[in-house]
């Protein structure tokens, strides 16, 4: 392994995901704030990456993608789906790997991404908590062996800014589940109730969220039977779990050219 640390860039530097990864980039020894990016107007461009930490960084915050990745081995981007996809562009023409925990993505901008990835190596994870791609393989093994008898919905419930709905980490929850039972999610998830609905389904996979005050993420997977039901709940406190995830998504890439990668690679769960 390299003695030299890793030269990270981050996209959405002046947003609240932004934030928690400088922070968490500049107190890892092994790891190198390399660039910071923002959009056009936003009152971050210009700053020190580190002022909000009252430190100098040495970085400075720039709407200007080639300036904000020149010195980079690999950009961590959780910002809108149309922005990524923008960044991706540039990693591509510039050889740097990709960490991604933007969600949203529609299935034509997906395959976008796997196209990238044919040239640059890209881990993609709707949620990068380690504990949230641990409960990913226990929802595996529950579906599996609920598979008859049992109503599966699942809850999600995020704070009044997240612009998407239901969440990724909501989505991709299903997708295991639908996976486990030889299901596609888009032809069994229902996504809202309302009215003289009928008995449920029982071949669905129901989802309900919840939006607001500063709830960081809160997901549970309910399994319901008949006198028993299992609930798989994951709560995040701090957006410092998906910090660390990403961060720990990095250092896989390092050495990796190209190809798409997901959180259970990172792992070692796959």
């Amino acid at each position: 392994m390299s003695s030299q640390p890793l030269r990270i860039a981050v996209a959405g530097a002046g947003g609240r995901m932004g934030r928690m990864l400088i922070e968490a980039i500049l107190g890892t020894p092994d790891l190198q704030l390399a660039g910071a990016l923002d959009v056009a107007g936003s009152a971050a461009l210009g700053l020190d990456a580190g002022a909000f930490l009252g430190r100098a960084s040495g970085t400075v915050i720039t709407a200007d993608l080639a300036q904000g990745l020149a010195d980079a081995q690999v950009l961590i981007d959780f910002t809108r789906p149309e922005g990524t996809l923008a960044h991706l562009g540039a990693c591509r023409e510039l050889g740097i790997g990709a960490v991604i925990g933007t969600t949203g993505f529609n299935d034509a901008q997906k395959a976008q991404i796997a196209e990238h990835a044919r040239h640059i190596a890209i881990v993609l994870a709707p949620n990068m908590s380690v504990g949230v791609n641990v409960v990913l393989k226990l929802l595996d093994l529950a579906a599996r062996a609920l598979a008859e008898g049992y109503d599966i919905e699942i809850l999600e419930a995020h704070h009044r800014h997240k612009v998407d709905a239901p969440s990724g980490t909501a989505l991709q929850m299903g997708e295991v589940v639908a996976a486990a039972l030889g299901r596609d999610l888009k032809d069994c998830a229902v996504y809202g109730r309302d009215g003289a609905t009928g008995e449920r389904d029982p071949s669905t996979i129901g989802f309900a969220t919840v939006r607001g005050g500063d709830i960081v993420g809160d997901h549970t997977v309910l399994f319901a039977g008949t006198g028993e039901r299992i609930e798989i709940t994951h709560k995040a406190s701090s957006r410092a779990t998906f910090a660390q995830g990403a961060l720990r998504a990095a250092r896989f890439l390092s050495g990796r050219t190209s190809g798409l990668f997901g959180m259970d690679d990172v792992l070692g769960m796959r």
